[in-house]
């Protein structure tokens, strides 16, 4: 790929990735990184595997993050990794999504490195953004502190 492309993706991409970060999500953008959280994380960590998409603009950004705002029970860590932009972490994070095929947008919350609940892109595009934070608070008052 030219170095052209790859900057103007960097570039196009950036306010997708500042929105969550924003809200509180640590970016993980090499392999390196999410294997060393995971390994050495504790608790629950709430996932968003990010994308380009209409459905992760519209949907699952403002779900994730007006769900953790709004949420009484919040996990210990909110980390994101951004699928066909840092395919290294997004695959070494699916590793973890034991037996669950790879979707993008999408989320996990998990405990400790169990997946306790998913929410595929289909769960996501098509429904209203109510729905996708409904879905979202659900998991999180039923697995967090």
């Amino acid at each position: 790929m030219s170095m052209a492309y790859e900057e103007y993706m960097r570039q196009l991409v950036q306010p997708m990735r500042d929105e969550l970060v924003r809200a509180g999500f640590q970016e993980l953008t090499t392999a390196e990184e999410v294997e060393n959280f995971m390994e050495h994380v504790q608790g629950t960590t709430f996932v968003v595997v990010n994308s380009v998409c209409g459905c992760a603009a519209g949907l699952a950004r403002p779900a994730a993050t007006q769900a953790i705002l709004r949420s009484e029970k919040k996990p210990d860590h909110l980390v994101t990794v951004f699928a066909g932009q840092d395919r290294e972490a997004t695959a070494k994070m699916r590793e973890y999504f034991v037996g669950i095929e790879p979707s993008s947008p999408s989320m996990a919350l998990l405990k400790g490195k169990e997946v306790v609940h998913f929410i595929p892109r289909h769960e996501i595009e098509g429904n209203s953004m109510e729905a996708v934070m409904e879905n979202i608070m659900s998991a999180l008052e039923a697995h967090c502190e």
